[in-house]
């Protein structure tokens, strides 16, 4: 069972930027490929971005590609998204999530792990 907790959301304006910390506790979390969505109200929830176990790999929705970067810290079991240049449009609940196949990640009907979400609200 791999726990997840989400930090670092708040309120930004436009063209600012923010960092979401993702701690992982709880089986071998360092062995799970690991990845971000979000859900905005009235949306279904988006796949953001997704690495890899060892973060060699990544992947990221269109939306936030060349804006958003995804890294993780296997010692701290933490995995970050750095979010520049954020827009109106990237407000939501962000959502952590894991799973043992990194191709599970991308979509959220697969995905095993998930953390309880953290709200980023951009005002434009």
């Amino acid at each position: 069972q791999v726990v997840l907790v989400e930090s670092g959301g708040g309120l930004v304006q436009a063209g600012a930027s923010l960092r979401l910390s993702c701690a992982a506790s709880g089986g071998t979390s360092s062995s799970y490929p690991m990845g971000w969505f979000r859900q905005a109200a009235g949306n279904e929830r988006e796949f953001v971005a997704a690495i890899s176990r060892s973060g060699s790999s990544t992947v990221y929705g269109d939306s936030v590609k060349d804006r958003f970067t995804i890294s993780r810290d296997n010692d701290k079991n933490t995995v970050y998204l750095q979010m520049n240049s954020l827009k109106s449009e990237d407000t939501a609940v962000y959502y952590c999530a894991a799973d043992l196949i990194f191709s599970h990640i991308v979509r959220s009907s697969l995905v095993d792990y998930w953390g309880q979400g953290t709200q980023v609200t951009v005002s434009s």
